[in-house]
This record gives C-alpha cells, sequence and structure tokens, in this order.
C-alpha cells in the first residue's frame, strides 16, 4: 500500500509517495511559487489557483515515477499553511485571492475585536486564543469591513489545506486542528464559538463547515480526478491538517514530552498536550493537534526570513553562511538582532521592524551580522520555549524541521539556546510525512495516527546536539532581548 502527502506552503508545495510497510519515502516533488505582488505593505496574499496548479503538476509527477507501482496509492493527506481565509461563493468559487497567515493588514480588526469582548483575557476565558492578525477570524471582518461587495458573496469559509480536499472530493470540511487557528473555536470543546462568530456576523455560522473529530476523513477523491491520474475508484482523502498539526505527526510528536521546533519561514516550537493549555497572557496559541488532541504552539514570523535577507545581502551561498556564522563567537560579540523585519506574532509587533543593537568597530563584519540573525530569531523561538514550559508542558528532546535544521552551525546553536538535546529527522520532509501518514491511518481505522508515527518516523541520531558547556550565557542573552524588545516597544519605537 502506498500513501500520498501533500503539503501545501507559502513558499512552495510538495508532495511525497510513501511505502505504508516501511515509511520509506518512494518518490517526491516541490513546486515553488511567491505571493502576489504590488499590494500594500502587511498585505500578503495568494490565489488558491496557484495551490492547485502545484499540487496537480507535483502529485503528477510523483505519480509518474511511482509508474505501474501507482495503483496501490490508496490514501491521500493534505497539509496546508494555517490561517489562511479561502472565501468561496455559493457555487464554490474562488471571491478573491487568500489573506495569509503573514498579513498582518487586519491587526485593527483584532483591536475591535479585543475592546468588544473585554481585552485578551475575556478572549483566552472565552475561546481559549487571544486575537493575532495572523489568524482567520480578523481576515473576516477586514473583508466585510474593507471589500463590503465580496462579503456579500461570500458563502463558505476554507483554510488552505481544507480548499484543496475540497479540490480533490468535492466536500467542504474542517477538523479540529487547523480550525483551532480560526479563533473562532472554543479550543476546549472543540466547537465554534458562538459570540464571536456572531460579533463578525450573525450568519457568519452558516458560512463555516460543521466542525469534524481530525480522525474522520474528508471523503474520496473525485472520478474525474481519479481517472486523470490513473489512480483507483476509492481513494481516501483523509481530514488533513495545518501545516504544524502534520508536522507533529511527520516528526512523531504524538506523546508528551516531545517536543517540535520548525525552522522554515516562520518559527513554530510545539508538543504535544493531553489537555488544553491556555496562555493567560496570549502568546502561545492554544490548539487543537491533528490527532484529536491538543498542540500548544508559539509562532514567530522571522526565521529564515532574516537569515536569507543577511545571506542575500552579503551575497553568500549557504555554506559561506553558516561559515561566516560558525567563525563568529556565541553572543556575536555583544551585536543583538531584533529580527522584526516583517512585523512580529510574539511578542505581538504586527507593525514592528528590524533594530540592531550593540554595533562596534569590532563587530560590524559579515560574519557578526550573519550569526546574529540567527541567534536573534532562535532566540525567539527559546522564549516560546520557556513560556510553555511555564505553562506545565513537558519538554525533553527537540525535533528539528525546516530548512534550518539542515545546517549544523544552527542545531548545536539550538541546543545551545534552548539548553536541550535536538536532533533532526531522518527524512527532511515533516509535514508532507505527517499527511502521507495520516492518510494511512484514514484507510486503518484500527491504528492510531500516534501509533503509526511511532513506527514510521526515524531521527538522525548522527546528527544529534547536547548542549555545550562552554560558559556562554544564551539565558542572559534572551533576558536581554526580551527587555529590549519591551522597552523600545512600550516607547513607541517598534
Amino acid at each position: 500500500m502506498i500513501t500520498l502527502g501533500i503539503d501545501c506552503g507559502t513558499q512552495s508545495t510538495r508532495t511525497l509517495a510513501m511505502d505504508a510497510e516501511t515509511g520509506e519515502v518512494l518518490a517526491a516533488a516541490s513546486q515553488s511559487y511567491g505571493l502576489i505582488e504590488g499590494l500594500p505593505d502587511g498585505h500578503q496574499e495568494q490565489h488558491p489557483r496557484t495551490w492547485t496548479d502545484a499540487a496537480e503538476r507535483t502529485l503528477t509527477q510523483v505519480l509518474g515515477e511511482l509508474g505501474d507501482r501507482k495503483g496501490a496509492v490508496a490514501a491521500i493527506g493534505v497539509s496546508g499553511q494555517q490561517h489562511g481565509f479561502v472565501a468561496l461563493d455559493a457555487d464554490g468559487a474562488v471571491i478573491r485571492p487568500a489573506k495569509l497567515w503573514c498579513d498582518t493588514s487586519t491587526a485593527p480588526q483584532c483591536d475591535q475585536m479585543r475592546a468588544h469582548f473585554g481585552g485578551r483575557d475575556a478572549l483566552v476565558a472565552l475561546a481559549g486564543n487571544d486575537l493575532s492578525p495572523g489568524f482567520t477570524a480578523p481576515k473576516i471582518l477586514w473583508l466585510k469591513q474593507e471589500e463590503p461587495e465580496n462579503y456579500a458573496r461570500l458563502a463558505h469559509v476554507l483554510l488552505p489545506h481544507d480548499y484543496l480536499n475540497y479540490w480533490l472530493t468535492g466536500a467542504m470540511t474542517m477538523e479540529y486542528g487547523d480550525a483551532s487557528g480560526t479563533a473562532l473555536m472554543d479550543i476546549r470543546q472543540r466547537e465554534w464559538c458562538e459570540p464571536l462568530c456572531r460579533f463578525i456576523d450573525p450568519g457568519l455560522l452558516e458560512k463555516l463547515p460543521a466542525l469534524q473529530s481530525s480522525q474522520e476523513k474528508a471523503g474520496n477523491l473525485k472520478p474525474e480526478l481519479a481517472g486523470k491520474w490513473g489512480l483507483g475508484e476509492h481513494v481516501v482523502v483523509s481530514a488533513g491538517g495545518g501545516d504544524n498539526m502534520m508536522g507533529a505527526i511527520g516528526t512523531g510528536n504524538t506523546e508528551p514530552g516531545r517536543v517540535t521546533a520548525s525552522l522554515g519561514t516562520s518559527g513554530t516550537i510545539f508538543a504535544y498536550a493531553a489537555d488544553p493549555v491556555t496562555d493567560p497572557y496570549g502568546e502561545i496559541a492554544g490548539f487543537c493537534d491533528s490527532t484529536d488532541a491538543w498542540l500548544p504552539l508559539l509562532c514567530t514570523m522571522n526565521v529564515t526570513v532574516a537569515t536569507e535577507a543577511l545571506r542575500h545581502a552579503f551575497g553568500l551561498s549557504l555554506e559561506a553562511f553558516n561559515e561566516q556564522v560558525a567563525a563568529v563567537p556565541p553572543g556575536a560579540d555583544g551585536l543583538l538582532l531584533l529580527p522584526y523585519l516583517t512585523g512580529e506574532r510574539v511578542p505581538n509587533l504586527p507593525g514592528a521592524t528590524g533594530v540592531l543593537h550593540g554595533m562596534t568597530p569590532r563587530n560590524l563584519t559579515p560574519g557578526h551580522l550573519c550569526r546574529a540573525a540567527m541567534e536573534g530569531v532562535t532566540l525567539g523561538m527559546a522564549y516560546g520555549l520557556r513560556r510553555l514550559e511555564r505553562l506545565g508542558v513537558e519538554t525533553g528532546e527537540i525535533r528539528l524541521i525546516g530548512g534550518g535544521s539542515k545546517s549544523a552551525v544552527w542545531r548545536q546553536l539550538c541546543a545551545d539556546v534552548f539548553g536541550c538535546p535536538v536532533v533532526p529527522l531522518a527524512s527532511s520532509e515533516g509535514a508532507a510525512l505527517g499527511a502521507a501518514i495520516q492518510a494511512l491511518a484514514a484507510v486503518n481505522p484500527g491504528l492510531a495516527t500516534g501509533e503509526i508515527a511511532g513506527r514510521l518516523v526515524k531521527v538522525a541520531e548522527n546528527q544529534r546536539c547536547e548542549p555545550r558547556e562552554d560558559g556562554f550565557d544564551y539565558g542572559a542573552l534572551l533576558e536581554k532581548q526580551t527587555t529590549l524588545s519591551r522597552h523600545l516597544a512600550e516607547g513607541g519605537y517598534l
């Protein structure tokens, strides 16, 4: 048996075929794309057609590589970038491009909703989460206020992975994991929060799909697509989930004590929890996972955004960039970067910009700037790890995914900054692998997703890193970054 995993991200879509017995990736293909250009500052959008086109191209390529074995494909799972608002009309047609997770133009709508319900604490008490411009709820209110003619056409609200499921099956569904990132769901009860929905619009609940367990399938592959791709008549499409939820499955993060850190465009740290975890400060998102448990999560908006900006500024290859970082001592000789190049989610500074602090003639070199970028984004993620621990989440081994996990110097930096062992996966597939594993569970009802993940997910033990005891105090540097950010924000300078 073979299952397919499709991971639809902000920068690319990746599709893989997984052997159900061994977990081996039999074939894989990727398609890159960009954001819509020319939009005002803070607006980040993509057209859903971009995702379906990329999914079809990569899926066709993978099936071509499978050759005669494609007849063994039994199920498909979809992972998608979280929070994106896909607006559909009564005929299921896309009304406008999707506003993405990294779109910060909806900060005024967050303020309006927060003020109406009595502030952050009241929102957390009501539904388990504070509001972020990245979440889906303020995007819907933005459409109503800023594009009323488009809102008048709105009949269905989907998330990116839900839209791909709709494209594959013709059914509009939404599972607990990704739905918890809309900020419209009571994450404790796994139900739509009626007061939040009605504040946006009294008719919004009718536009949202009924919530379902992440263990239920989305449907079966449409016959016309099965015929087009040469697949069988009864290929199952699993519920799928958000990229972080699928990343948890794909890293075996389905039991207490295991943590996943993703070093991608954005940075995420998340852990399995058997019970709901809510943060009274609203910094840790109280998400559900895609195994019907919970996934408390920190998200920062600037990880490889910052490192890639410095790499390109100096015209460095990835290898040369890592060499520059490794040649500079921990702490970058006092140079500290607040890496808020595209605003920030934690701390909640949607309009922030980056800040360099501690510049001297000695540390104004390409190597120091590169190391300061890598350290700055990693410290931002460490802030979230410490917050998770204070909320009672067990943290032990950290499994690294994302493009940054391929860097040996960055893996060691993570171990030093986080203060615990880190290890990448033997396979770098992450969310796409998680989607394929969930698809396998969808056609094997007697097997739990976590059980399958525990069997198939392998780590690269030869790349495991332990924290070094070299005398450098990253805890003090984290405190410095946190304090500096807070003071600059309070003064109105971020």
